[in-house]
Parts: structure tokens; sequence; C-alpha cells
């Protein structure tokens, strides 16, 4: 079977319906000496359309963010072959201890896994580990993506 390739241009509620339910994303970010830093991540979109990531704060990616707020994120479908944008935008490091990470933690929880059991608990977890919450506000996507033939070259 040939697969012919297609880029599917959308508006920004466009892109946060397909970033939405993928999980599965690479985060760029810039070393001190310019070089691109890349993580596989696990992400979600808050309620303000931000994506979301959760990480520690001394993480290679939570620094350079720090340093130079640009980010790049490649959203991934569960198959590899899948559809996929690319989103560029500006970034934000939130601090355990601080309630506006804690609560910006529990929507990024909701986001991708729904409610927790026990909400006391992940947010004392959360203190306990001193996680950090990476947001990043979308400023610019390439089109909906997947791979394959262009149209004009594929076999017949």
């Amino acid at each position: 079977m040939v697969t012919i390739a297609t880029t599917d241009r959308v508006d920004r509620d466009g892109l946060l319906e397909f970033v939405r339910p993928r999980h599965q994303m690479t985060l760029m970010t810039t070393r001190r000496d310019g070089r691109p830093q890349m993580s596989p991540v696990t992400g979600g979109v808050d309620a303000d359309g931000r994506i979301v990531i959760s990480t520690y704060p001394q993480r290679a990616k939570a620094a350079n963010l720090r340093r130079d707020a640009r980010a790049t994120v490649l959203v991934h479908s569960d198959e590899w072959n899948g559809a996929y944008v690319q989103v560029d935008g500006t970034a934000e490091v939130l601090d355990m201890p601080s309630q506006e990470a804690e609560d910006a933690l529990v929507e990024y929880f909701r986001c991708i896994s729904g409610e927790h059991p026990d909400w006391d608990d992940y947010r004392q977890a959360m203190r306990r580990q001193g996680k950090s919450l990476i947001r990043i506000t979308p400023e610019s996507w390439g089109p909906i993506a997947t791979g394959g033939f262009p149209p004009d070259r594929a076999p017949a």
C-alpha cells in the first residue's frame, strides 16, 4: 500500500483539538552554547491552551528555558507513522513550593489522566518531590502532517 504524505493547516482551535489527546512529545530547548537539547516528554494542554510538561527544577530543559524561554514541541501520535505537528512558543517554568505550581501540576495530571483518586496525596507527593511545571504558550505551528510519498512522486 502506498502512503501519500499530507499537510493540513489549522487554526489555533484546530491545533489544540489535535494536541489534546496526544501526550507523547519531544521538547526542544536551547543549550547555553546555542545547540539544541531535546527531551522525550509526556505533555498535555491546559485550560488556557498551553502545552504543559512536568519536570524537575534541575533538569536541563528547565534550566535552558529559564535562560531562554523559546521552546519547540513535536507532538507525536501514538502510532509511529501517525500524524504529528511542530509547535513553537514561549515557555515559563513554575517551581514548587508555590500554590501556582501546585495547582498547575493538578491541572497537568487532569489533562493527561483525568481525576486522581486522592488529590491531597498527589499534592503532597508533588511538594515532596519538588516538581516543576513547564507551560508553553503556542505562538506558531506547522501543518498537521503525515509522512509518505509526495503526491506527485507516489509509485503507481
